[in-house]
C-alpha cells in the first residue's frame, strides 16, 4: 500500500457554513499543496447536521470546488437515537483516529476549540493508546466564539469546571495560536479568573505558549476584479457601481445590522445610495421587518464567494458596525480586510475588540453603538470626502492587507524557521 509523503488534517466547520474560518481552512489547505504535503483533508460535519444546526450557509449548488489533492470528509454519526448527543464527534474522531493509524507525518489543525481541539486530542490519545505511535503534530487555534461565546458563558453561569476542561484541552496541543493579539489579551484573561477561582495555573501557560496567527485570506481572488465583471455583476443585482452601501457579514444584532439600518434612515446619501444587507444570520428576519418599509435597502442572502468581491469593489462605502454583546465579540474581521483588498469605497467600522488589527489606521471609526455618529460618517464618505483622499484610503488599505495573505500566513504558522507575523 502506497501512502503520501506528509498530511495535513484540518479539523473545521467547513463550507458550506458562511463563516470566515471556513475560508481560513480552504485557504491553508490551497496553500498546503504548494508547501510539501501531498495529502490534504478537511474533517468536517455532514451537510444534513449543518442544516439542522441552523446555521447560515451558503447556496449548495455554488460553492467554490478544491484544487485536486484536498479531500473534505463528512464522517457520518456513530450510534443510533439512544446516543443523544457526541454521535457526530464520534465519528469525526474515529475517522482521525484511522488516519493517524496510517504510517504518515501528520500535521492536525483544529479550528475553533469547541468541538474540534477535543477531537484532535482524544484522536492522538486514542491512537496512541492502540499503539499506533502516530507522527503527529497538532496545533489548535481559538478564534472569537471560543471565547465570546463558549469561555465567557461559561465564567458568567459559574461553570469553572467546563471552563478548566477546554483550557486543559487547548493546552494539549503542541502549539496553540489565537485568530488576534485581542483573542490572546482574551484568552489569558479568563483564564487568570479560572485560576483565581479553581487555583489552576493555566495563565501563566497561555501567556506563554499561546501566539497570535490572523486569518489567512486568498488575496488574489479579491485584487483588481475587473470593472466589467463588477458591472455586469451589479447590473443583475439591479445595482450600479458607487451607488449602493454595502454590508456583508453575518446578520446577527452584534455585527451592527439594527443600528445600521437605523442609521440609514438619518442619512443624507440615502436619495442617491441604497442600503445593501449581504448575508444571512439569526436576526435577518428582524432585520427585514425593520426596513419593511424602506425599498432603498436590498436583502441578498444567496451571494457566492465569486459575487462577494465583486459587491465589495463596486460599493460606495462598506459598513460593518460591530459592537460587543454578551455572546459575541468581533475578535478579528475577516470580512474588513477582504473588503480592504479588493479597493472600491471607504469602510466604516468601529474599534470593537480586534477590529483595529484588520484595518490598521486606514477604515473610519465610530463608536459602537452610535447610531447618528454612524450616519455622519457614512454621509462623509459618501457625498463629502474628496477623490483623492479615497483613492489613498483605497491604496493604504490594500497595502495594509496584504498581510494578511494566506501564503504569508501559512508560513508563519507551518513553516518553524518562518519569521513571526508581526502584531500591527
Amino acid at each position: 500500500m502506497t501512502h503520501p509523503l506528509r498530511r495535513l488534517v484540518i479539523v473545521v466547520r467547513a463550507d458550506p457554513v458562511i463563516c470566515g474560518h471556513s475560508g481560513e481552512a480552504r485557504n491553508l489547505a490551497e496553500v498546503a499543496l504548494t508547501r510539501g504535503f501531498d495529502d490534504v483533508r478537511l474533517l468536517t460535519w455532514p451537510i444534513s447536521a449543518l442544516e439542522k444546526a441552523g446555521l447560515p450557509l451558503k447556496p449548495l449548488d455554488r460553492l467554490l470546488p478544491y484544487s485536486p489533492g484536498i479531500t473534505v470528509e463528512r464522517p457520518e454519526a456513530v450510534g443510533d437515537y439512544r446516543v443523544p448527543d457526541g454521535r457526530h464527534l464520534a465519528g469525526l474522531t474515529g475517522r482521525l483516529v484511522e488516519l493517524l493509524a496510517e504510517p504518515v507525518p501528520t500535521t492536525c489543525i483544529s479550528l475553533y476549540l469547541v468541538p474540534h481541539a477535543a477531537v484532535v486530542v482524544d484522536a492522538v490519545t486514542a491512537a496512541r493508546g492502540a499503539g499506533f505511535a502516530p507522527d503527529v503534530r497538532t496545533i489548535a487555534k481559538a478564534v472569537g466564539s471560543d471565547v465570546t461565546n463558549v469561555i465567557r458563558s461559561c465564567l458568567r453561569e459559574g461553570r469553572f469546571g467546563a471552563a478548566a476542561m477546554l483550557f486543559t484541552t487547548f493546552l494539549a496541543n503542541d502549539e496553540m495560536v489565537a485568530v488576534s493579539e485581542y483573542t490572546r489579551q482574551e484568552i489569558i484573561a479568563s483564564a487568570e479568573q479560572v485560576d483565581a477561582h479553581c487555583g489552576t495555573g493555566f495563565a501563566e501557560q497561555c501567556w506563554r505558549r499561546v501566539t497570535v496567527s490572523y486569518p489567512p485570506i486568498d488575496s488574489a481572488a479579491f485584487l483588481d476584479p475587473d470593472l466589467t465583471a463588477v458591472d455586469a455583476a451589479l447590473a443583475r443585482r439591479g445595482l450600479e457601481r458607487d451607488g449602493y452601501i454595502l454590508f456583508l457579514s453575518r446578520v446577527a444584532k452584534a455585527k451592527g445590522i439594527h443600528d445600521l439600518l437605523r442609521a440609514y434612515g438619518r442619512m443624507r446619501c440615502r436619495s442617491q445610495a441604497k442600503l445593501v444587507v449581504t448575508g444571512t444570520g439569526p436576526a435577518l428576519p428582524n432585520a427585514q421587518a425593520q426596513a419593511a418599509d424602506d425599498d432603498r435597502v436590498v436583502f441578498l442572502t444567496d451571494v457566492d464567494d465569486n459575487e462577494k468581491a465583486l459587491l465589495m469593489r463596486g460599493c460606495a462605502a462598506f459598513v460593518l458596525p460591530t459592537k460587543p454583546e454578551p455572546d459575541f465579540v468581533e475578535t478579528f474581521g475577516i470580512a474588513l480586510a477582504e473588503k480592504m483588498l479588493a479597493g472600491g469605497g471607504p469602510i466604516i467600522t468601529t474599534a470593537t475588540g480586534g477590529t483595529l488589527e484588520a484595518v490598521g489606521d486606514t477604515a473610519i471609526i465610530v463608536e459602537p453603538g452610535d447610531v447618528a455618529g454612524l450616519a455622519a460618517a457614512v454621509d462623509r464618505a459618501v457625498l463629502d470626502m474628496p477623490a483623492t483622499e479615497r483613492l489613498d484610503r483605497e491604496r493604504r488599505a490594500r497595502a495594509y492587507a496584504l498581510r494578511f495573505d494566506r501564503t504569508a500566513v501559512f508560513d508563519g504558522l507551518l513553516t518553524p524557521d518562518a519569521p513571526p507575523i508581526a502584531v500591527p
